[in-house]
Parts: structure tokens; sequence; C-alpha cells
């Protein structure tokens, strides 16, 4: 019983200690409402006074601005009208540096006015004085018509005539002094430089024709190379593409073709069957195959050493394969092979004394007739096939353009053609070299001694030196001393310009006077 109403002691506690705190809580809410209202009232008052004060102060600004901008409005009215009057003053200057122009102008123009009249007046005076001038001059001609007895015409020609004469004296005295130097000055290089070259260079050269001889022991043979109904003969010219010649000279067989190669061939293939003793079809086509892979090997082997003779290390393994065909190949009896060595030599050692690299002017040198190595295969200049051939094989354009221009099929256009040109002609013009056939030499004779002939003054030609020189004789009463050189600088441009020969042709004028009496 004691317990529970010591609980009810503790309820009633506890809610008269609730219900005083509630009322405490409200009484301290309606003190903090009343604080904040009086808190706001004071705000707003403080807040319209502030209002009040910026206004004022806003006011004042504004009007302290107004009288700033008036000030200096004022102020820029007065610049103004201080620049518009320097302006004024200056513009009243220039209108009266302009009147003053064109009172000047106006005089100028006056006077100007009155030289044109002056000069009216003299131009036609001018104009008086040449009709005076002109009558003069015809009255003057018809008196030196008269006096000389010649029309103007006449007195014209006479006058280019001797004007012509006197011109052929003095082009004959510049020639005559141009020739002497340029002899003076460069034949002494050039002849060291040649001699040198020449000297550097010794080159053997085998004379070959289109035909092999083959030796054969006894004539019993050539019927055994015939065979049965011609055969063998038959089936040998099938193989090697030869003619087989078989006539009555005794103890030889002749072998005839265009192509040296072929040739070549076809002699080691009877030299062979010969020496076996075995000769039929079968017999026939293997010694001709044994033969082609020797002269293969041959070939191969000589375009090596010509590459290697000369130093030429990187040529296409096709360039050097027709290069070493060139062994069996002649031209007017000089060997091509050891002519391309030989001009690569020269062009070389030129190259160096000129002061220029050696090398291209040695690969150009090597390569230049490589054309006639396919000819006979190919149509065109073998120059042209040669160049065709090099830029196949990545050659370089100076060395493809060198090839092509050694014989002018296309115009040189650097020193490297040009020494080609000149090593290829010192190779093939040096006595023993080459040698030509009697029609092509009698036609080169009498093509010289005609050309000669075609000049006027010209007497007789003789083509002497087995046509290194040419001597011209002359009518002394047609060609003077003077024109005598001229007329042997013409005929040699001609030549130049009209034949293809070896070396030099030298040309000599000859005019003699002779005074003929007799005593009686």
């Amino acid at each position: 019983m004691e317990i529970i109403i010591g609980i009810i002691a503790i309820i009633v506690g506890i809610a008269v200690g609730f219900a005083g705190a509630k009322a405490f809580a409200s009484s301290r809410q309606k003190n903090m409402a009343t604080q904040a209202a009086s808190i706001k009232k004071d705000a707003e008052e403080e807040a319209s006074r502030m209002i009040k004060d910026a206004q004022t102060q806003v006011d004042t600004m504004k009007k302290q601005a107004q009288l700033e901008a008036k000030d200096e409005a004022l102020r820029y009215r007065q610049q103004i009208e201080e620049e518009n009057k320097d302006r004024m003053k200056e513009v009243r200057s220039a209108e009266s540096r302009l009147t003053q122009r064109e009172q000047s102008l106006d005089n100028r123009t006056d006077a100007l006015d009155k030289r044109e009249h002056q000069l009216s007046s003299l131009q036609g005076q001018l104009d008086k004085r040449a009709g005076e001038l002109t009558e003069s001059e015809a009255e003057m001609s018809r008196r030196l018509e008269k006096v000389a007895g010649m029309t103007p015409q006449q007195a014209k020609e006479e006058l280019l005539e001797t004007i012509h004469d006197e011109v052929i004296h003095d082009s004959a005295a510049i020639i005559r002094d141009a020739e002497a130097r340029t002899k003076a000055e460069a034949d002494k290089k050039a002849r060291e430089i040649l001699s040198l070259a020449i000297q550097r260079v010794a080159a053997d050269h085998s004379s070959e024709n289109t035909v092999s001889t083959i030796h054969i022991p006894n004539d019993d043979l050539k019927g055994r190379i015939i065979g049965r109904e011609g055969r063998n003969i038959r089936s040998f010219e099938q193989l090697t593409g030869t003619n087989l010649i078989i006539d009555d000279t005794p103890e030889c067989v002749t072998i005839s073709c265009f192509d040296p190669v072929r040739r070549e061939i076809g002699k080691i293939t009877m030299e062979n069957l010969i020496a076996d003793g075995r000769i039929h079809p079968a017999r026939i086509e293997e010694m001709y195959e044994k033969s082609v892979k020797l002269v293969g090997e041959r070939v191969q082997k000589a375009g090596e050493q010509a590459a290697f003779d000369t130093g030429i290390h990187d040529l296409h393994p096709e360039l050097i394969h027709t290069l070493g065909r060139l062994m069996y190949r002649t031209s007017y009896g000089q060997n091509v092979l050891n002519h391309s060595l030989e001009v690569a030599y020269l062009a070389g050692v030129m190259a160096s004394e000129l002061g220029l690299d050696p090398v291209p002017a040695k690969r150009a040198g090597l390569l230049h007739d490589l054309g006639k190595a396919v000819d006979h295969e190919v149509d065109g200049s073998h120059a042209v096939l040669g160049a065709d051939l090099a830029k196949r094989f990545g050659e370089k354009p100076e060395i493809i353009h060198a090839i092509e221009a050694h014989h002018e099929d296309v115009e040189p256009n650097s020193v490297l053609d040009v020494l080609i040109q000149a090593a290829d002609a010192v190779s093939a013009a040096r006595p023993g070299a080459r040698k030509e056939t009697l029609d092509a030499y009698i036609k080169r004779l009498e093509k010289l001694e005609e050309i000669a002939n075609s000049h006027e003054g010209v007497e007789r030609t003789f083509a002497i030196q087995a046509g290194r020189e040419v001597r011209v004789m002359v009518s002394p009463e047609v060609v003077d001393e003077a024109a005598s050189v001229v007329l042997a600088h013409d005929i040699a441009s001609q030549i130049e310009k009209e034949m293809q020969y070896p070396g030099q042709v030298k040309v000599v004028v000859i005019r003699e006077s002779r005074a003929v009496d007799y005593a009686k």
C-alpha cells in the first residue's frame, strides 16, 4: 500500500512539474515576440532614415555633375572656336596662294601661245629651206651625173663594189689573225692532251671479215661434210644460221655470216666436227650445243674482263654480256671491243688532263659502241640503239646522252659528249686502226674535189694524202691574196658540214701568177 502511494505520489509530482514547465515556456515565447516586434520597428525607422539620406546625396551629386558638364561643354566650345579661327586663316592663305598660282599659269599660257606662234613661223621657214635644199640636191646630182658620166645606180654599184673589196680584205685579215691566235693558244694544249692520251694507250687491233676459213686435213673430208644428198651441210646451216661454202679451194672450207657471234659458233662447231671425225646430223647438233655454251662463256668473260680493265664494277649483267659480244664484231677491220677499250682509256686520260672526273668518261667510252652488238638484229643507228640499251639497264642520263651523241644523232650538250666524240675520232683515225673499201675511199676523194671545184675562181683540185689534204689551184685574176684566205675557210667549213671522214682534212689554196715572154 505504501509502495502504491509512493508511485502515485511520483506520478503526481511528474505531472505537476510538466505543467509548470509548459507555463514557463509559454511566458518566455511571449516576451521574445514582444522584443522582436520592437527590433523590427527600430530597423524600419533606421532604413527609412538611410533612404532619405541617400536620396539627398544623389540629388546633390546630380546637381554637381550637371554643373561640371556645363563647364566642360563651355571649354570645348571655346577650343573649337579657336581651332576654327586657325583653320579659316589657313584657308584664306591657301586661297591667296591659289590665286597667285592661277595668275602665274595665265602668264605662262600667254608666253606659250607666243612661243607656239614663233615656232609655227619658224616651221614655215624650215619647210621653205627644205624645199630649196631638195632643189639644190637635185641640181647637184644633175651636175655630178653630167661631170662623172654615171647614173646614181651606177655610182651606188661602184661604191658597193669598193666596200665589198674592202670588207673581203678586212675579213681575210680578221680570219688570219683569229686563226693565228687560236692556233697559238689552243693547238699546243690540244696536242699535249691528245699526244699524252695516245702515248698512254697501246691497244692491238685484229682485222676480221664476214667470213671464216677452216683448214681441213684433206679434200676427201669435204664429201663427209656435205653428207649423203647434202643432209649434213643442210643440218649444219639450219642449226648455226650460217652459210657453209665448199668450193675448189684445196684443204679448206669457208663459213659466211653477217652475225659474228653466229659465225664464231659455226666455226667452232665445224672445227670440233673435223677433229672428231664423226659427221652426221645428231653429232652436228651435239657439237653445236657445246659451241654455243663455249662462245657464251667467252663472251661473258670478255665483257667482265673489259669492265675490270677499265675499273668499272657496277655494270648490269646484261650490259656486260652485250659488251662481250663486241669481241666478235669489227668495224672497217677494227675490233669493236678493243676500240671501245681504247676510247675508254683515251677519254679517261683527256678528262684527267682537263681536271674532270675520269670515271664517267671511261664508262661512256666503254659503252659508246654498245649498239653495234645488236645493230644487225634491230633497225636503227648503233648510237641510238646503244643509248636505248644503256637506258633500259639503269645507266645515268649523262652517260646515255654521251652514247647517243658520239656520232651527233643528237646535239652534244656537255663536255663529256665532246670528250667521247674526240676519243672515238682519235681511236678510229690513227694510222692502221681502220680500213675502208676501195669504193668508199674513191667516193670520198671525189666528194672532196667536187666541193672545192664548186667555188668560183677554182681551176683545178687535187685530193692527196689519202684524202687528208686538198690542194686547190685558183685563178689569180679572179681570186686575190685576201680572197684566197676566205676561200680556204669556206671550203673547210663546207667539208665539215657535208662529209664524214676520219681525222682532219687540210685545205691548201694555191694562187700563182706567171709572166711569160719569148726572145726572138
